[in-house]
C-alpha cells in the first residue's frame, strides 16, 4: 500500500491583481509543512505539482525545510479552474474589491452558484474545459500516479478545487459534495489518499498537523 499526500498551497494572494503569487505567510505555512515532515522522517518516493506559481513556490517552501524530495513532475490536470471566468459568466458586472467580511462572502457565494451551473452543464465559461473534462483529467492523473507509484509516499501540491473533486471521485460522491469540500479546504492543508494497485481510499481530509501549535496556531487561512 501506498498515500497519495494531496497538499493545497499555501496562502495567496486573494484581492491583489495577482492571486497566483504566495503570500509572506503562505511561504511561512509551507515551510511549517516541511519542517513537520523532516522531524518524522517522511520521504517521498515521487511529486507532482501543477504549472502555477502558487503550486511551485509552495513546493520550494516544502523542500527548503523537507530534505531529499525528489525532482517534480508537473501535470496540467492540477491546476485550478479559473474563479473569475465562472463568477463572470453568471455577473457580468465587476464585483469591485473584495475587501470586507461581506465582499468576501458575497463572491464565494456566487462562486459555489456559478459552479453548480458549471458541473451541471448550465454554463461555459470561456477558456474553460467542461466540467468533465476538467474531473476526467484529474481522475486520469490519479490512476496514472496508482499505477507508478502504489507502493510508495507521493506528494502532490495542488489547489483546492482539483483536490475536492479528487476527494469525491474516490468517495463516488457527486458535484455538489465537491463545492462543500472545495469550501472548507485551508492552505497547506494534507488530504490522504490510501492506494493499492487498484484503487485509491480516503485516508484522511483536510489535516493541518503541522499548524497544531501555540506559536502557529493563528497561521490557518482558506484563501
Amino acid at each position: 500500500m501506498g498515500t497519495l499526500y494531496l497538499v493545497r498551497h499555501g496562502q495567496a494572494s486573494f484581492g491583489a491583481d495577482d492571486y497566483d503569487q504566495l503570500s509572506p505567510l503562505g511561504t511561512q505555512q509551507a515551510q511549517q509543512l516541511g519542517h513537520y515532515w523532516q522531524a518524522r522522517g517522511m520521504r517521498f518516493d515521487a511529486v507532482y505539482t501543477g504549472t502555477l506559481k502558487r503550486h511551485v513556490q509552495t513546493l520550494e517552501g516544502i523542500a527548503q525545510t523537507l530534505q531529499g524530495l525528489p525532482p517534480a513532475q508537473t501535470l496540467p490536470a492540477l491546476n485550478e479552474y479559473d474563479s473569475h471566468a465562472l463568477i463572470r459568466c453568471i455577473h457580468p458586472e465587476p464585483l469591485g474589491p473584495v475587501d470586507t467580511p461581506e465582499t468576501y462572502r458575497a463572491h464565494f457565494r456566487l462562486l459555489c452558484d456559478a459552479m453548480a451551473q458549471w458541473m451541471s452543464g448550465v454554463i461555459s465559461p470561456q477558456g474553460m474545459p467542461t466540467w468533465e473534462v476538467f474531473s476526467g483529467d484529474i481522475r486520469q492523473a490519479l490512476d496514472q500516479m496508482r499505477r507508478q507509484h502504489h507502493a510508495g509516499n507521493v506528494l502532490v501540491v495542488s489547489s483546492g478545487g482539483p483536490i475536492s473533486t479528487a476527494t469525491s471521485l474516490v468517495l463516488g460522491a457527486g458535484p455538489e459534495v465537491s463545492i462543500a469540500l472545495n469550501m472548507r479546504i485551508r492552505n497547506t492543508a494534507v488530504t490522504e489518499l490510501s492506494m493499492s494497485s487498484k484503487r485509491l481510499m480516503l485516508q484522511t481530509f483536510n489535516t493541518l498537523n503541522h499548524l497544531d501549535t501555540p506559536e502557529t496556531k493563528d497561521w490557518v487561512t482558506f484563501a
